[in-house]
């Protein structure tokens, strides 16, 4: 028999095209950088330029500003007010300096001269005048706030009452508030050519299919992980309707995006930069494969011709333009001099920050990002690798610690290249360190060396306290990992209940692994329902737990706690071979370590049904495996994902 679905562990190795769009969306973005009596900041004039782009690309009708003074922001939300008045979404993204002062948030022009509280009034604008412009839309409102960094004014305006931070306001119906960070506390500007929290708002802005609660748990997420737990993005939802920014149908994810377009093309270039941003990725394996000239699976060759240009051509732009790698951007214009979206394309390169090779902040995390806190645009590097650059890696951490004193991320980063090295007491003085001051990874990594007494004496207990501290503070490493212990006692007295709870919290911030361990309590019947665990595994595996949907498939296609559906099992299972590190092709073709007889004649019929729909499979659909029916699979998964021919992923 075919073993259940099974608990997931986080541990330390870890179709495209336009959307369609029948509303009106309007979007005022403005971001205010030059001050004149006030700290400049260095990012948001960047940040509102790459968002108004974006926006325009998914159909916005942008009014953009940048460093503008009181007068120019007046008038900006009069535009606005009555370019919203007939939207059906109407969004406005504020990026540069903002406080609050008695509740009352306030937006600071560039040419504000505050020196006592009594200015804060004339010489400031409150954000109600454009909440006033926003009221005016009979959709959706938007609001986006990266206006949260320190207190510009040296204290002339600190008193009761008075925060760094901005204040959580609103409760009217059809309003999203979303904040670089939670209520009252302060934002990073970043280090690259965005803040943190606008970055990850560009590298999920397009992906297909996500409504913006679920975009905004990939934006915290990748904040968290980017900042060590400093800053975790919040929202204030009133919103009556889902908002989806790009309507696409759901694809794979960018990672098996990135190799498939990668093998159909079989460039070299694009599959080496799969394996730089992808390391440990589920393709990794089929990739040097194809760099060495055989493609992974059978070792046979392709079955798939060259796609029709157009085709290719959309498969291109899509994933360049939701990843904005300047590699791809430059591929497409390549390749397409004259396509269709060349001048965008064009447009997007002039934009695209090239890689900072000096910085010492960019670098160190290029250099030693952990791959749990990889985010959509720094990869992470493995242990084996970052001994490889240790030295280096080393030298820029240290660098970006001493320009960024009040990031211990980065001290976390530098504790993890010193281990690479050999150095491991110096990496536990400087994990210790960066654990005092609050960052998440280095708790969680210090507890590990602390229960395997590597460089210190073991100390599982003092290991287990200090899981518990990162689970409180905020990071879902620890809480899976908890979780798993209190559910199983390992170490720890078992405590059931709460071990859900710590894999809800995980799963709010993010973490497949926690969303898929709650699919399975829920078929095991621990919590919820046995027929909630498909939801929860289709939810892991959107979150990039991609055994979610082999798990999912399981359910539907033995009707654990639902109706069997093979043709819904049909679509996960593709999904899966498509997505995964190669178990479930290994099952569907009978290989080392797989059993196609676990899965029901009619799920299979329909699979083979599918991909004869892709023009991958041309003999009789009988529901038996075969060499047929292996080639297609294998060219499924080699650059032959086609989402026209699956259903909808939320049945």
């Amino acid at each position: 028999m075919r073993a259940g679905v099974a608990l997931v562990l986080a541990i330390a190795t870890a179709l495209w095209g336009g959307a369609v769009r029948a509303e009106t969306r309007v979007a005022l973005v403005i971001g205010n950088s030059e001050y004149e009596a006030i700290p400049s900041l260095r990012n948001p004039e960047n940040d509102a330029l790459d968002i108004a782009i974006a926006l325009e690309g998914l159909g916005f009708e942008v009014l953009l500003g940048t460093d503008l003074d009181r007068q120019g922001m007046i008038d900006t939300a009069e535009d606005f007010a009555r370019a919203a008045s007939t939207a059906d979404i109407a969004m406005l993204y504020y990026a540069g300096h903002g406080f609050q002062a008695d509740g009352q948030n306030y937006l600071i022009p560039t040419d504000a001269r505050i020196t006592r509280a009594e200015d804060v009034r004339p010489e400031t604008l409150p954000l109600t005048i454009f909440l006033d412009a926003l009221r005016a839309a009979p959709g959706a409102r938007l609001v986006f706030l990266d206006a949260c960094r320190d207190d510009p004014f040296g204290g002339a305006v600190a008193g009761p009452g008075v925060s760094d931070g901005l204040a959580r306001v609103g409760n009217e119906a059809d309003f999203l508030f979303v904040y670089a960070t939670q209520p009252d506390n302060v934002a990073y500007d970043g280090t690259g050519r965005n803040s943190f929290f606008t970055e990850a708002v560009l590298n999920h802005l397009y992906t297909p299919g996500q409504d913006v609660d679920d975009m905004m748990i990939s934006v915290r997420r990748d904040v968290l992980a980017a900042t060590g737990g400093r800053q975790i993005p919040f929202n204030n939802s009133s919103l009556t309707e889902r908002v989806i920014f790009d309507q696409s149908p759901v694809t794979a994810t960018e990672e098996t995006l990135l190799f498939q377009v990668a093998a159909q093309a079989e460039e070299p270039s694009l599959l080496q930069l799969y394996l730089d941003r992808y390391p440990e990725g589920d393709h990794a394996a089929d990739a040097r494969a194809a760099i060495e000239g055989a493609f992974a699976g059978a070792g046979g060759t392709r079955a798939i011709g060259p796609e029709d240009d157009a085709i290719q051509a959309d498969r291109l732009w899509a994933l360049a333009r939701r990843t904005r790698m300047r590699t791809l951007l430059t591929y497409y214009l390549e390749r397409f001099p004259d396509g269709a979206r060349a001048e965008e394309a064009r447009r997007l390169l002039d934009l695209a920050p090239e890689p900072d090779q000096t910085s010492p902040g960019p670098l160190c995390e290029r250099l030693a990002t952990h791959p749990n806190d990889a985010t959509a645009s720094t990869p992470g590097v493995p242990f084996e690798r970052l001994r490889q650059n240790a030295i280096p890696a080393i030298q820029a951490c240290a660098a970006a610690r001493t320009i960024a004193p009040d990031l211990p991320h980065y001290v976390a980063l530098l504790a993890r290249a010193t281990a690479a090295s050999g150095d491991l007491p110096r990496a536990v003085t400087l994990y210790g360190e960066a654990a005092a001051q609050g960052d998440l990874r280095a708790m969680v990594s210090l507890a590990q060396l602390m229960e395997q007494g590597i460089g210190m004496p073991a100390d599982p207990q003092g290991a287990l306290a200090l899981v518990q501290e990162a689970a409180e503070r905020g990071s879902p490493d620890a809480m899976l990992n908890l979780a798993v212990a209190l559910f199983n006692g390992e170490g720890v007295a078992p405590d059931p209940d709460r071990a859900v709870d710590l894999l809800r919290r995980a799963a709010d911030l993010g973490s497949g692994g926690a969303i898929h361990n709650l699919g399975v309590f829920a078929e095991r019947g621990v919590i919820d329902t046995p027929e909630a665990a498909l939801d929860y595994f289709v939810r892991a595996a959107r979150a990039g737990e991609s055994t979610g949907y082999r798990s999912a498939a399981i359910v539907l296609d033995e009707g654990r706690g639902v109706p069997r559906d093979p043709e819904r099992a049909a679509d996960m299972l593709l999904r899966a071979v498509a997505e995964d590190s190669g178990q479930t092709l290994r099952e569907l073709t009978g290989r080392v370590g797989g059993r196609v007889e676990d899965w029901n004649r009619d799920t299979l019929a329909a699979v083979q049904a599918r991909l004869a729909a892709a023009g991958h499979y041309r003999a009789v659909i009988d529901g038996l495996p075969g060499p047929s029916m292996t080639a297609a699979l294998e060219t499924w998964r080699s650059g032959g994902f086609d989402a026209e021919v699956l259903g909808p992923l939320d049945g």
